[in-house]
């Protein structure tokens, strides 16, 4: 079998916390552009027309697939490199909360077909969904940074 360098293990432990603190600045600008998107849907007239040459939709929908995608494998990576650098995982908050967000994502996602459907629950339930999300991630970026600090103290 192939044994990875101390160095290597060390430098592995910085993926997840960079891309997740990228996706938490994503998850902020999809935010901005969910609102953007009720915006136009209630706008009229002149503002209306001006706010779709915004096209929020697509952007929105096409940033959400991207997050839905990096939080998934993020996560993935995440308990790859706690399991190859220290053989298990630590079940505490920042994994549980983290898989937590990884199936509220997904949900959230899946409500994609049916508010394109105009189905008003399916929207008010992304948001809600999306708002505890944002929460959540919110804290484990602030968790996240007390097990960085954890790993950088014991090298």
């Amino acid at each position: 079998t192939m044994e990875l360098s101390q160095d290597v293990k060390f430098w592995l432990n910085f993926i997840h916390p960079i891309l997740m603190w990228g996706l938490l600045a994503a998850s902020f600008y999809a935010l901005y552009l969910g609102i953007q998107v009720r915006r136009t849907r209630y706008a009229e007239g002149d503002v209306k027309k001006e706010l779709i040459k915004g096209r929020y939709n697509v952007k929105h929908y096409q940033i959400g697939s991207v997050i839905l995608a990096l939080m998934v494998l993020g996560t993935l990576v995440a308990m790859g490199v706690t399991y190859i650098n220290n053989q298990k995982l630590f079940l505490g908050p920042h994994l549980l909360v983290g898989l937590g967000m990884t199936g509220i994502i997904a949900v959230s996602a899946s409500l994609s077909p049916f508010m394109q459907k105009g189905q008003n629950w399916a929207r008010y339930t992304h948001i809600v969904l999306n708002s505890v999300l944002l929460a959540l991630f919110t804290w484990q970026a602030v968790s996240g940074v007390q097990i960085i600090q954890n790993i950088l103290s014991k090298r």
